[in-house]
């Protein structure tokens, strides 16, 4: 067998065996009824009906087209969260508090569509052994606030 036949098969298995990439426990996703610009702007309207705050707001497309003027679909992360999580969060686990704020992500689809993505907050504090039941509960209702917003702007 020559060289090149045997390189080819050992990229070719490596590919074979190659474990599949898993999406993370918690992962939701809710295609909408709304376009990108219109998502966005749900989004915002939402977080003032429901009482959070959004923290942070990250935009790849308007990035890549401010530095490499290039246009690409939309694409934004979103963070909420809110003093009074804050509050119950760190003290249940100091350490959790790194999960803070939660994040949407919403994406433009290639129907016009767009969809927002998130982990729910009970799948992200499991990971936090240290905060017990009072880190659980939290969870729970952010899972649950979470879920009513989703709900609204679809």
């Amino acid at each position: 067998m020559t060289f090149l036949r045997i390189a080819v098969l050992m990229v070719l298995t490596c590919f074979a065996i190659r474990p599949a990439i898993a999406e993370p426990a918690g992962m939701v996703h809710v295609t909408t009824s709304k376009n990108f610009a219109e998502l966005v702007a749900a989004i915002d309207l939402v977080a003032k009906t429901e009482k959070i705050g959004i923290v942070t707001r990250a935009s790849a497309t308007n990035g890549v087209k401010a530095v490499l003027g290039k246009d690409i679909p939309g694409n934004m992360v979103i963070g909420i969260f809110h003093p009074r999580f804050a509050d119950r969060l760190l003290a249940a686990s100091l350490p959790a508090g790194i999960e803070a704020p939660i994040r949407l992500y919403l994406t433009e689809n290639t129907d016009g569509s767009a969809t927002v993505s998130y982990r729910k907050p009970s799948a992200i504090f499991a990971d936090y052994p240290d905060g017990g039941p009072d880190l659980m509960v939290l969870a729970d209702e952010l899972d649950a606030l979470i879920a009513r917003m989703i709900n609204q702007v679809r």
